[in-house]
Parts: C-alpha cells; sequence; structure tokens
C-alpha cells in the first residue's frame, strides 16, 4: 500500500493500520508531521518549529512494516498502479512505485482568489516554511520602526493586516496584538509597539462565521478588547509591499499603509486532486476538490481512496457531493475509516459509509480568551481558553512535544513573553531599508497590485 501525505490523514490511517498484514510506504514531500493547528504560534514567536513538528521516521520508527521516502508526487498512472515520485535531492532519480491499494491525502493550501502575484506579499501560515516567513515578517516589522524617525513612517511599519475571520485568521490578529501590546513594548527605544494596529478583514458580516452568532459576538468583543479591529463586509482588491487597499461593501476604498499583511482566507485542493481526476475522470469542483465516493474511494477505482482537505464526499443517499470543515478532526477520522475499510477488505468484510461526527469548533483569541461550541455548550473566555489547552495538548504528537509545549505556554501566561522570536535568513525577506542600485540609480518602485 501507499500513502501520500504525513499530515493528519495520512499519519492516522498508518498508525491506524499498525495490526493490518499490509506493508506501507509513506510519501511526503517533508520528513515531518506538522500539527498545523498550532502554526500561527510559531509565525508569531510563542513555540519553536521543533515543538510542534515531529520527524515521521521518529514516529514510525518501531513500524517496521512502514518505509518512508521523502519526494515530491508529480504523477499516478491508475491503469498499471503506479504512483512517480521526484525525490527532492541532488542526483536521486524519478522513481515508480507500484501499489495495490493507494491513499492520497495530499491537504491544501490557501487560495488568493485569482491574485497569485500577492503570495510574496501577504504571507499564510499553514505551512512551517511559511509561519518561519511570516514570523521574520512580523518581527522586522517592528525593527523597521525603530529605524524610522518620522510617527507616519513608524506607523506604516507597526500596521499589520490580517485577511480572514475564520479561526486562522483570529488567531493570528490576537496575537500580534498581545505581541505588540505585552510582549515587546519594554524593548524598544525610539518607537512605541503599542501604538500599531491590527486590522481584521473578513467580507462576512461576521468573524467565525462557522461559530454561532453570540460566540462570534464575544470573540469580536475579546479582539476590539486587545487592541484588534475588525473590519466586517470589507474585502481586499489591492495588495503591494507598501499598502493594502480594502473596499467597504458600499464600494468605497480605502487604502491603508503597512509592510505587514497575513493571508488566511479561503483554501485550494492541492494539486494532487486535480491530478487523480484527470487520470480518473472524476469530478472536480472550482476550488480543486476532488469528488470522491461516499466510501472515500474513486470513482471507478475502489483500490483508491482519497481523504482530507482535497476531497469532497458524495452523499449516500441524495448523491449529492458535500463539503467537509477543513480541520484536523476531519481528517483524523477519514483516515480512520480508511484503515478501516482496507482492513475490512483484508477479511472479506464490507464497510458502511463514511459518516463526519462533529465534535464542536474552538478557536483562541489571546491569553485566557477563546470561544468554544462543543456539541450545544458554549463557552467563551477562561473556560473556552482552558478547553482549547487540553484538547490541542491532547492531540498533540510525543510526550515530549507536549511537555515542551505546556512548559511554553506557562511561561508565556506568567511574564506575558516569547522566547522563540529570532528572525532568521531562512525567511528570504528583503533589506528593511531599500539601497541605492549598482552604479547609483535608485530602484524602480514597487508597482501597485489591484
Amino acid at each position: 500500500m501507499v500513502v501520500v501525505g504525513g499530515g493528519f490523514a495520512g499519519l492516522t490511517a498508518v498508525q491506524a493500520l499498525r495490526s493490518a498484514d499490509v506493508e506501507i510506504t509513506l510519501v511526503d514531500r517533508h520528513n515531518y508531521h506538522l500539527f498545523q493547528p498550532l502554526s500561527y504560534q510559531v509565525a508569531t514567536g510563542s513555540l519553536s518549529p521543533g515543538e510542534i513538528a515531529v520527524p515521521l521516521r521518529r514516529i514510525l520508527r518501531r513500524r517496521h512494516d512502514v518505509r518512508v521516502l521523502l519526494a515530491d508526487v508529480t504523477g499516478f498512472d491508475l491503469q498499471r498502479r503506479e504512483v512517480t515520485v521526484d525525490p527532492p535531492i541532488a542526483d536521486a532519480a524519478r522513481r515508480h512505485i507500484p501499489y495495490d491499494m493507494l491513499l492520497v491525502a495530499g491537504g491544501s493550501s490557501y487560495a488568493y482568489f485569482g491574485h497569485d502575484e500577492w503570495r510574496s506579499v501577504a504571507l499564510e501560515v499553514k505551512s512551517l516554511d511559511s509561519a518561519l516567513q511570516t514570523r521574520g515578517r512580523i518581527l522586522r516589522a517592528f525593527e523597521g520602526a525603530e529605524l524610522e524617525d518620522s510617527r507616519d513612517a513608524q506607523a506604516s511599519w507597526l500596521t499589520f493586516v490580517v485577511v480572514g475571520g475564520g479561526p486562522t485568521g483570529v488567531e493570528m490578529a490576537g496575537q500580534i496584538a498581545e505581541l505588540a501590546r505585552d510582549t515587546l513594548p519594554a524593548e524598544f527605544r525610539d518607537s512605541d509597539p503599542r501604538s500599531g494596529r491590527v486590522l481584521l478583514v473578513e467580507m462576512a458580516d461576521r468573524v467565525l462565521t462557522t461559530f454561532p452568532q453570540s460566540l462570534s459576538r464575544r470573540a469580536a468583543r475579546a479582539l476590539e478588547r486587545i487592541g484588534v479591529t475588525p473590519l466586517l463586509d470589507h474585502t481586499v482588491v489591492g495588495i503591494d509591499r507598501e499598502s493594502v487597499t480594502i473596499q467597504a461593501r458600499d464600494g468605497t476604498q480605502t487604502r491603508v499603509a503597512t509592510r505587514t499583511v497575513i493571508w488566511a482566507a479561503g483554501v485550494t485542493a492541492s494539486p494532487l486532486a486535480r491530478m487523480l481526476g484527470d487520470a480518473s475522470g472524476a469530478e472536480v469542483d472550482r476550488s480543486g476538490r476532488l469528488t470522491v465516493e461516499p466510501d472515500l474511494t474513486l470513482p471507478g477505482h475502489p483500490e483508491v481512496l482519497a481523504v482530507g482537505d482535497m476531497v469532497r464526499v458524495r452523499d449516500g443517499r441524495t448523491g449529492q457531493p458535500e463539503v467537509l470543515p477543513g480541520v484536523a478532526p476531519v481528517a483524523m477520522q477519514q483516515g480512520r475509516f480508511a484503515a478501516r475499510l482496507i482492513g475490512d477488505r483484508l477479511r472479506g468484510r464490507s464497510t458502511a459509509q463514511f459518516h463526519y461526527h462533529d465534535k464542536g469548533n474552538l478557536a483562541t483569541i489571546g491569553r485566557a480568551r477563546a470561544v468554544a461550541d462543543i456539541r450545544g455548550l458554549r463557552l467563551s473566555g477562561f473556560p473556552a481558553w482552558l478547553t482549547w489547552l487540553v484538547v490541542h495538548l491532547f492531540y498533540l504528537i510525543g510526550f515530549e512535544n507536549r511537555l515542551l509545549v505546556i512548559v511554553r505556554w506557562a511561561y508565556s501566561f506568567f511574564t506575558r513573553g516569547r522566547g522563540a522570536r529570532l528572525i532568521t535568513d531562512v525567511t528570504g525577506e528583503p533589506p528593511l531599508q531599500s539601497q541605492p542600485a549598482a552604479g547609483g540609480e535608485q530602484p524602480a518602485p514597487e508597482r501597485s497590485v489591484g
């Protein structure tokens, strides 16, 4: 069996197949499993990368039935039952891996709504690499303000725009506000981080639209109390390196001077979904999601399963495809179902259709602030925050990581400090201030986008 993707869905399936008589090859472009719900805390200096990411080989070191390969999947041959992979290693040759069963869990990335040119300016935190780059961008903004003499120039550095009012956007906005208000003020002399602005732009009429309206209102009030300004019914229509253009519902546009934009709006499926669609003729929607059968198999190919953010599941009664939330519980439940289906087939038994059991929603806003909707129980404030802590620690892989994260969170809670605020070269950021080009010529100004 070949499993593509070492995220929540793929790794859960591999772990659930522990007792099955199956030889597994796990292929991923990274050598680690990332606990993605906490990647924004890496981006804001609360946690270090090694505290939310664990090498796949370490997780599976006692599984002699599992082989791990570091490679990019570049094609599927469903007739020959082969997966084509390209290892990201110098001089490593392309390989074709045969399979009897194939599980594809490629995940998703953020969608920029046709403006891919915004990717280099509006960063996201869905991967570990992008979280580190975002951390560098945020911290450089505070350093840039310290280098400026005028208040207007400082204000442009200290204005942060977060696009998207879902859980990730709300969590990012709250963390940046607390970083500016609680952690950094005593460390700067010529600029005041507390004078900065954090704008949360959301095109809907409320934040956290998947939560009940009462919790959305509480979340918005909590954000405002820590210094975040929610801009509801607003849309970003232009982004460049020095500003963001925001449009209200009535068409009025406002240009906001800023050097830091964080993108947390909309998702698009992994390109692997379209590869499978092209190879099988299965339907792919506008967001790139592949339509699979009620048992998560590819239409016409019962030996191929696709799970996670990259799929939508056809309802067994109505025949209509359903898009499930792009959250870890969905991926994990689908991974366990896929493992059960494979085990049942080996035993000659049938498997019922997949049904998602919604256990609720959680979102943290800041220190001792969160909202929770758990099977009708609606919590906010400290009780919700405590629930959020327990749930995330429970699902975090590895005792060592749990211990490190508990220590980090305790340190942050009692001291309001953040110990992972390093600006490293891996961010690939340009200099804080433009330098003259070769020959004494000034570089051309950035072209405004949108």
